[in-house]
């Protein structure tokens, strides 16, 4: 099995590494890219659906990405511990209709020695924005990597 560093367990910089890297994975909206920070068998809670494994990873992400259009992420180390990393995110999207939304959510992450997560579980809610009030556009740039993205 190929590690994929930083590996737990996570100190504070280690655990940002860790959640900048899925930052930057996430926005690439590549599902085949996405999926290979994941254990083979990973299991994950997303809103209220529960899938294992990369493939249904996949097709998860599949399907996020064809409703959530022009999708861009900011996560934010919240807590780590051990092999456990909490993160806190924002991302907006717009849908089919043209609406756009921001999704604010906590994620709660395990990894294996390897670096690989094997669990996800995350919470999100929904909220509809102007397109006047977007904040998030495209990757986090070079010069606000480290930064906390404000709540509001």
């Amino acid at each position: 099995m190929t590690d994929r560093p930083p590996l737990p367990p996570f100190t504070r910089e280690t655990a940002a590494r860790k959640v900048q890297a899925a930052e930057d994975a996430w926005n690439t909206r590549d599902p085949h890219k996405v999926a290979l920070a994941y254990s083979p068998d990973s299991v994950w809670r997303n809103r209220d659906t529960f899938v294992t494994g990369r493939d249904a990873i996949v097709d998860l992400l599949t399907r996020k990405w064809a409703r959530e259009r022009e999708y861009a992420l900011r996560k934010d180390l919240w807590a780590f511990d051990g092999n456990r990393i909490a993160v806190r995110f924002q991302y907006e999207s717009r849908d089919a209709g043209g609406q756009w939304w921001r999704s604010y959510g906590n994620e709660l992450w395990e990894f294996d020695e390897h670096g690989l997560m094997t669990r996800r579980e995350a919470s999100i809610d929904d909220v509809p924005i102007e397109e006047a009030d977007r904040r998030i556009r495209g990757p986090r740039p070079e010069s606000e990597r480290g930064r906390s993205f404000p709540l509001r």
